[in-house]
Protein backbone atom coordinates (compact mmCIF):
# COMPACT_ATOMS: atom_id res chain seq x y z
CA UNK A 1 0.00 0.00 0.00
CA UNK A 2 1.29 3.50 -0.77
CA UNK A 3 1.43 6.04 1.63
CA UNK A 4 -1.95 8.70 -0.06
CA UNK A 5 -3.85 5.40 0.41
CA UNK A 6 -2.86 4.19 3.68
CA UNK A 7 -3.39 8.11 5.24
CA UNK A 8 -6.87 7.77 3.20
CA UNK A 9 -7.57 4.59 5.18
CA UNK A 10 -6.43 5.97 8.59
CA UNK A 11 -8.69 9.20 7.56
CA UNK A 12 -11.75 7.00 7.48
CA UNK A 13 -10.49 4.80 10.10
CA UNK A 14 -10.25 7.88 12.37
CA UNK A 15 -13.51 9.25 11.26
CA UNK A 16 -15.37 6.47 11.78
CA UNK A 17 -14.31 6.02 15.51
CA UNK A 18 -14.86 9.83 15.87
CA UNK A 19 -18.23 9.24 14.41
CA UNK A 20 -18.63 6.01 17.16
CA UNK A 21 -17.51 7.94 19.81
CA UNK A 22 -19.77 11.35 19.43
CA UNK A 23 -22.96 7.98 19.74
CA UNK A 24 -21.36 7.32 22.92
CA UNK A 25 -21.63 10.42 24.03
CA UNK A 26 -25.53 11.04 22.92
CA UNK A 27 -26.65 8.10 24.33
CA UNK A 28 -25.02 8.86 27.34
CA UNK A 29 -26.24 11.95 27.98
CA UNK A 30 -30.01 10.76 26.65
CA UNK A 31 -28.99 8.45 29.73
CA UNK A 32 -28.60 10.62 32.29
CA UNK A 33 -31.31 13.14 31.44
CA UNK A 34 -34.13 10.28 31.12
CA UNK A 35 -32.48 9.24 34.63
CA UNK A 36 -32.93 13.10 35.78
CA UNK A 37 -36.66 13.18 34.82
CA UNK A 38 -37.20 9.85 36.50
CA UNK A 39 -35.41 11.75 39.84
CA UNK A 40 -38.00 14.41 39.70
CA UNK A 41 -40.91 12.19 39.04
CA UNK A 42 -39.98 10.27 42.28
CA UNK A 43 -39.38 13.62 44.52
CA UNK A 44 -42.58 14.60 43.06
CA UNK A 45 -44.22 11.25 43.66
CA UNK A 46 -42.76 11.72 47.05
CA UNK A 47 -44.11 15.13 48.05
CA UNK A 48 -47.30 13.62 46.48
CA UNK A 49 -47.70 10.88 49.04
CA UNK A 50 -46.84 13.03 51.46
CA UNK A 51 -49.28 15.38 51.55
CA UNK A 52 -51.86 12.44 50.92
CA UNK A 53 -50.82 10.95 54.34
CA UNK A 54 -51.26 14.13 55.49
CA UNK A 55 -54.69 14.74 54.15
CA UNK A 56 -55.56 11.08 55.28
CA UNK A 57 -54.39 12.04 58.86
CA UNK A 58 -56.35 15.25 59.00
CA UNK A 59 -59.43 13.68 57.80
CA UNK A 60 -58.95 10.61 60.52
CA UNK A 61 -58.72 13.41 63.06
CA UNK A 62 -62.06 15.22 61.55
CA UNK A 63 -62.95 11.69 61.72
CA UNK A 64 -62.61 11.29 65.28
CA UNK A 65 -63.57 14.65 66.26
CA UNK A 66 -66.96 14.06 64.18
CA UNK A 67 -67.47 11.02 66.01
CA UNK A 68 -66.92 12.35 69.40
CA UNK A 69 -69.13 14.94 68.76
CA UNK A 70 -71.78 12.60 67.31
CA UNK A 71 -71.60 10.75 70.60
CA UNK A 72 -72.08 13.90 72.96
CA UNK A 73 -75.19 14.78 70.51
CA UNK A 74 -76.67 11.22 71.21
CA UNK A 75 -75.68 11.80 74.80
CA UNK A 76 -77.49 15.20 74.87
CA UNK A 77 -80.37 13.57 73.15
CA UNK A 78 -80.72 11.25 75.32
CA UNK A 79 -80.39 13.62 78.20
CA UNK A 80 -83.54 15.98 76.92
CA UNK A 81 -85.39 13.08 76.35
CA UNK A 82 -85.11 11.89 79.85
CA UNK A 83 -85.80 15.56 81.43
CA UNK A 84 -88.77 15.68 78.85
CA UNK A 85 -90.01 12.75 80.19
CA UNK A 86 -89.32 13.95 83.94
CA UNK A 87 -91.09 16.88 83.13
CA UNK A 88 -93.96 15.28 82.01
CA UNK A 89 -94.49 13.01 84.63
CA UNK A 90 -93.76 15.73 87.28
CA UNK A 91 -96.71 17.51 85.23
CA UNK A 92 -99.20 14.75 85.64
CA UNK A 93 -98.11 14.35 89.03
CA UNK A 94 -98.64 18.21 89.88
CA UNK A 95 -102.37 17.81 88.35
CA UNK A 96 -103.04 14.17 90.01
CA UNK A 97 -102.14 16.62 93.25
CA UNK A 98 -104.51 19.66 91.88
CA UNK A 99 -107.47 17.53 90.05
CA UNK A 100 -110.52 18.73 92.23
CA UNK A 101 -109.35 22.28 91.86
CA UNK A 102 -108.74 22.26 88.35
CA UNK A 103 -111.92 20.27 87.90
CA UNK A 104 -113.29 23.49 89.63
CA UNK A 105 -111.97 26.12 87.43
CA UNK A 106 -109.97 27.17 90.19
CA UNK A 107 -106.77 27.23 88.72
CA UNK A 108 -105.00 25.62 85.60
CA UNK A 109 -101.84 24.04 85.09
CA UNK A 110 -99.83 24.41 81.80
CA UNK A 111 -96.64 23.04 80.23
CA UNK A 112 -94.54 24.86 78.55
CA UNK A 113 -90.86 23.19 77.74
CA UNK A 114 -88.86 22.29 80.85
CA UNK A 115 -91.47 24.53 82.75
CA UNK A 116 -94.46 24.03 84.68
CA UNK A 117 -96.82 27.03 85.64
CA UNK A 118 -99.95 26.87 88.36
CA UNK A 119 -102.27 29.97 87.18
CA UNK A 120 -104.80 31.34 89.41
CA UNK A 121 -107.41 33.61 88.59
CA UNK A 122 -106.72 36.86 90.96
CA UNK A 123 -110.53 37.22 92.26
CA UNK A 124 -109.58 33.59 94.57
CA UNK A 125 -106.93 34.59 96.08
CA UNK A 126 -107.98 38.82 96.51
CA UNK A 127 -110.30 41.54 96.61
CA UNK A 128 -110.14 44.07 94.06
CA UNK A 129 -107.30 46.70 94.86
CA UNK A 130 -106.26 44.48 97.55
CA UNK A 131 -102.78 41.95 98.40
CA UNK A 132 -104.41 40.63 101.43
CA UNK A 133 -104.80 36.52 101.10
CA UNK A 134 -108.83 35.56 101.21
CA UNK A 135 -109.49 32.66 103.49
CA UNK A 136 -110.82 31.20 100.06
CA UNK A 137 -107.30 31.57 98.52
CA UNK A 138 -105.20 30.23 101.62
CA UNK A 139 -107.17 26.71 101.28
CA UNK A 140 -106.28 26.33 97.26
CA UNK A 141 -102.34 27.53 98.12
CA UNK A 142 -102.25 25.09 101.10
CA UNK A 143 -103.14 22.44 98.49
CA UNK A 144 -100.67 24.61 95.74
CA UNK A 145 -97.98 24.60 98.34
CA UNK A 146 -98.50 21.01 99.39
CA UNK A 147 -98.10 19.85 95.78
CA UNK A 148 -94.89 21.92 95.16
CA UNK A 149 -92.91 20.72 98.07
CA UNK A 150 -92.09 17.75 96.20
CA UNK A 151 -89.79 19.52 93.12
CA UNK A 152 -86.87 19.94 95.05
CA UNK A 153 -84.85 20.62 91.79
CA UNK A 154 -87.78 23.38 90.94
CA UNK A 155 -87.13 27.33 91.39
CA UNK A 156 -90.67 28.48 92.45
CA UNK A 157 -91.15 32.33 90.45
CA UNK A 158 -94.52 33.70 91.42
CA UNK A 159 -95.44 37.00 89.03
CA UNK A 160 -98.95 38.73 89.92
CA UNK A 161 -100.39 40.30 86.94
CA UNK A 162 -103.22 43.24 86.65
CA UNK A 163 -106.04 44.43 84.15
CA UNK A 164 -104.64 47.74 82.94
CA UNK A 165 -107.53 49.60 84.74
CA UNK A 166 -105.50 52.19 86.79
CA UNK A 167 -105.10 52.27 90.52
CA UNK A 168 -103.79 55.03 92.35
CA UNK A 169 -103.78 54.27 96.18
CA UNK A 170 -101.80 55.64 99.00
CA UNK A 171 -100.58 51.60 99.49
CA UNK A 172 -100.73 51.22 95.76
CA UNK A 173 -99.67 53.91 93.68
CA UNK A 174 -99.95 52.06 90.42
CA UNK A 175 -100.14 48.15 88.94
CA UNK A 176 -96.83 47.98 89.64
CA UNK A 177 -96.87 47.70 93.04
CA UNK A 178 -100.20 46.22 93.08
CA UNK A 179 -99.13 43.23 91.30
CA UNK A 180 -95.80 42.91 93.49
CA UNK A 181 -97.10 43.11 96.66
CA UNK A 182 -99.54 40.21 95.55
CA UNK A 183 -96.89 37.98 94.50
CA UNK A 184 -95.08 38.70 98.03
CA UNK A 185 -97.96 37.92 99.76
CA UNK A 186 -98.13 34.32 97.72
CA UNK A 187 -94.77 33.65 98.13
CA UNK A 188 -95.11 34.36 102.25
CA UNK A 189 -97.75 31.99 102.06
CA UNK A 190 -95.86 29.24 100.41
CA UNK A 191 -93.51 29.86 102.77
CA UNK A 192 -95.53 29.68 105.79
CA UNK A 193 -96.89 26.22 105.13
CA UNK A 194 -92.87 24.63 104.43
CA UNK A 195 -92.07 25.71 100.83
CA UNK A 196 -88.08 26.74 100.76
CA UNK A 197 -87.70 30.10 100.79
CA UNK A 198 -84.28 29.87 98.97
CA UNK A 199 -86.46 28.25 96.12
CA UNK A 200 -89.05 30.91 95.82
CA UNK A 201 -88.62 34.62 93.64
CA UNK A 202 -91.58 37.05 93.77
CA UNK A 203 -92.26 39.97 90.72
CA UNK A 204 -94.66 41.90 89.60
CA UNK A 205 -95.74 42.65 86.10
CA UNK A 206 -98.67 44.83 86.52
CA UNK A 207 -100.82 44.93 82.93
CA UNK A 208 -97.70 44.76 80.76
CA UNK A 209 -98.24 40.59 80.21
CA UNK A 210 -101.73 40.35 79.27
CA UNK A 211 -103.73 36.76 78.13
CA UNK A 212 -106.53 38.57 76.78
CA UNK A 213 -107.49 41.96 75.16
CA UNK A 214 -108.38 44.55 78.01
CA UNK A 215 -111.43 45.74 75.75
CA UNK A 216 -114.14 43.99 77.80
CA UNK A 217 -115.02 42.84 81.32
CA UNK A 218 -114.04 38.99 80.70
CA UNK A 219 -110.39 39.62 78.66
CA UNK A 220 -109.82 42.17 81.83
CA UNK A 221 -110.86 38.82 84.78
CA UNK A 222 -108.19 36.52 82.17
CA UNK A 223 -105.87 39.15 82.88
CA UNK A 224 -105.83 39.68 86.49
CA UNK A 225 -103.95 36.23 87.57
CA UNK A 226 -101.39 34.74 89.39
CA UNK A 227 -98.91 32.52 87.79
CA UNK A 228 -96.62 30.63 89.70
CA UNK A 229 -94.18 28.49 88.17
CA UNK A 230 -91.54 25.67 88.59
CA UNK A 231 -88.09 26.27 86.80
CA UNK A 232 -85.17 24.38 86.43
CA UNK A 233 -82.95 25.35 89.05
CA UNK A 234 -80.19 24.98 86.28
CA UNK A 235 -81.89 27.03 83.93
CA UNK A 236 -82.87 29.52 87.02
CA UNK A 237 -79.02 30.19 88.03
CA UNK A 238 -77.89 30.32 84.32
CA UNK A 239 -80.69 33.12 83.47
CA UNK A 240 -79.21 35.15 86.75
CA UNK A 241 -75.97 35.10 86.35
CA UNK A 242 -76.28 35.90 82.42
CA UNK A 243 -78.75 39.04 83.73
CA UNK A 244 -75.96 40.00 86.27
CA UNK A 245 -73.21 40.49 83.54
Amino acid sequence: MNKPAFQLAGTVITAALTASGCVSTGEFEKVQADKAGLEQQTRELQLQRRALEEQKTALERQQGELRAELEALARQKAQLETANQQTKSQYDGLVRNLTEEVKKGQLQVRQFKDMLTVEVAEQLFFDSGRATLKEQGKAVLSKVGEALKGYEDKVIRVVGHTDNVPISTAQFPSNWELSAARATTVVRFLQSVGVAPERLTASGRGEYSPVASNDDAEGRRKNRRIEITLVDRTLAQEVQSSGAK
